[in-house]
């Protein structure tokens, strides 16, 4: 090819033509992404976060409805004092913006005490032990029953006056009532006293023989031999 034909070549319409038409598919391409993308996120579209806490389910639904929010429950909790399914915590703070089709997660209040199990602690730790296991778990405590063993050490847990095992789940909201040594033993122990007896010496530092009070002399018959 020499260079007149491939000046030519370069002067035609029909390659201009063709690299023109690409380029406005590109552009057009990129337009349709940058729009359908801005449409699908709601870019520069914000709503209010409205303050859910002690609100019920269904009002706080159709509140985050309108601003088309969705509400998604993914915790629980208990307060005794409010009703079942209201609102304790949110995820996105009141007053904070977000865009339409985000979701607010929410942990509502349970219909009943959470429970939780008797840990391994009966005739296994000491009073002050068991004592700071279970608050940590969250458990309430009355006072301690003392009983008649090993001081400070824990023989059982009641609940109502029904005795627990390591295990039982009980409602964080009971008692418990810790069974604690007092440090005495059991009245029904028998215990031998035996006074020691100690044997006097002599000046020698020997022992001497001691004769039982109280004794009667043996009788010895004396025995002699034949007259010479």
């Amino acid at each position: 090819m020499t260079i007149k034909e491939f000046i030519h070549k370069i002067k035609s319409t029909y390659l201009w033509g063709n690299l023109g038409a690409m380029l406005l598919v590109v552009i057009l391409f990129g337009l349709v992404i940058k729009f359908g993308l801005d449409l699908y996120t709601h870019h520069g579209q914000v709503v209010e976060v409205p303050n859910l806490i002690h609100k019920s389910y269904n009002d706080a639904e159709e509140l985050l409805d309108e601003l088309d929010l969705v509400l998604v429950v993914s915790d629980t909790g208990y307060v005794k004092s409010l009703p079942a399914d209201y609102i304790l915590e949110q995820s996105i703070s009141p007053g904070e913006y977000a865009k339409p089709g985000r979701i607010v997660y929410v942990t509502i209040n349970s219909a009943h005490s959470p429970t939780l199990a008797i840990p391994d602690i009966i005739d296994n730790s000491s009073y002050r032990e068991a004592r700071g296991k279970l608050k940590a778990m969250g458990f309430k405590l009355a006072k301690p029953e003392f009983i008649p063993g090993e001081k400070d050490w824990v023989y059982g847990i009641t609940c109502r006056g029904k005795q627990l095992s390591a295990g039982d789940r009980v409602s964080v909201e009971e008692l418990l009532v810790l069974q604690v040594g007092d440090g005495r033993r059991d009245l029904n122990d028998s215990v031998a006293y035996i006074d020691p007896v100690y044997e006097p010496e002599d000046d020698e530092g020997n022992a001497e023989e001691q004769t039982p009070q109280n004794s009667e002399e043996d009788d010895f018959e004396v025995v002699t031999g034949p007259e010479d």
